[in-house]
């Protein structure tokens, strides 16, 4: 395959500058008016020391687009408004809507990263890129939310070479075994998710309580599941959102808002979050699709605890997670942890 990390980049590099000149006039009902670059770190030394393996570190870059009338809206560019007749059929448009488009990369690795050979009973070296687009359509309380991603999991992900450069750059050992890494294989997923926001208190002080519940689903060769979970936020000044968990389809405040006229104080909220899954299939786990590869025995269900802090300071926002996960395949020696940091600012 020819295709590479480079060209899913240019795509995002294209296409998100054309969407943040979009020029989306503000909503009537004084909705969000402003579009927001996020970019977010994940890695396992995050989670604990010394534990470099698994899910072993990931990037995401994400533009979210201000609040439209319509998916398809003519201030849109032609992608984005092509994304909206494609998918807007599994989202009705709401009172307030928005795109989201991201480039995410993903490394996984055994534990032992000092042997060559294939490790038979420890999941498979792997790599993911993928570009996703992502519409939330929310009327009141409620929210519905569609993720398209397309990418590629192999060599052709380049997971080895970043690898190689952050231990090189940490001075640390480089992983021996990407030979046996999973082969270059054209992946897709489409997810589809429901949530639900309620107050739950407001103290004396101004303090806050909310929940947000949700459920959904995903197809694909990439992974496939069903899922459900629930949030609980508590500080000053909650976003008007539907969640800061950033695992989510819509979480770390991505989904349409209506716009915070304090913008020059500090807000902060803390967050715990519970997303439970049955898990069909896998990829980086169950191996290629179509092709012999390294596989393990994947479980059927995963679970995430997360745990989190979201500070704001007028366009800038810092969330930092630290996620706990159940076992995913059998034989796994350790339960897998790991942390994210995201910087965010809207415009």
């Amino acid at each position: 395959m020819t295709l590479r990390i480079p060209a899913l980049a240019a795509t995002a590099l294209l296409l998100v500058p054309a969407l943040a000149q979009a020029g989306c006039p503000a909503p009537a009902d004084g909705g969000e008016d402003r579009s927001t670059w996020l970019l977010r770190s994940d890695n396992d030394l995050y989670g604990r020391e010394r534990q470099d393996q698994g899910y072993t570190n990931g990037f995401l870059v994400t533009y979210v687009s201000p609040n439209v009338e319509r998916f398809d809206a003519d201030c849109l560019p032609l992608p984005a408004r092509a994304a909206g007749r494609l998918l807007g059929w599994l989202v009705p448009e709401g009172e307030q809507n928005n795109l989201v488009i991201g480039f995410e990369h993903g490394t996984y690795t055994p534990t032992d990263g000092t042997r060559s050979d294939r490790i038979t009973d420890d999941r498979p070296y792997a790599g993911v890129a993928t570009m996703a687009v992502t519409l939330n359509a929310r009327r009141g309380d409620r929210l519905g939310s569609t993720r398209l991603r397309l990418g590629m999991v192999g060599p052709s992900a380049q997971a080895e070479l970043g690898q190689d450069s952050l231990h090189q750059w940490f001075g640390r050992p480089r992983f021996k075994g990407w030979d046996n890494q999973l082969r270059d294989e054209v992946v897709v997923q489409l997810a589809h998710e429901r949530a639900w926001r309620r107050d739950l208190a407001t103290t004396a002080g101004g303090w806050r309580w909310d929940a947000i519940g949700h459920g959904g689903a995903a197809v694909g060769n990439l992974s496939s599941y069903v899922n459900g979970g629930a949030e609980l936020r508590f500080g000053k000044h909650l976003p008007d959102d539907f969640g800061s968990n950033p695992l989510r389809l819509a979480g770390d405040n991505s989904a349409p808002g209506t716009r915070d006229d304090n913008v020059d104080a500090i807000r902060w909220h803390g967050f715990i979050a519970l997303d439970a899954r049955w898990v069909g299939n896998d990829i980086v786990l169950d191996g290629n699709t179509w092709k012999d590869s390294h596989s393990v025995d994947a479980k059927d269900t995963v679970a995430d605890l997360v745990l989190g802090i979201a500070i704001t300071r007028g366009p800038w926002k810092f969330t930092a997670t630290h996620v706990r996960r159940t076992r995913e395949f059998e034989g796994q020696p350790e339960l897998p942890t790991f942390g994210t940091l995201t910087f965010s600012r809207a415009f």
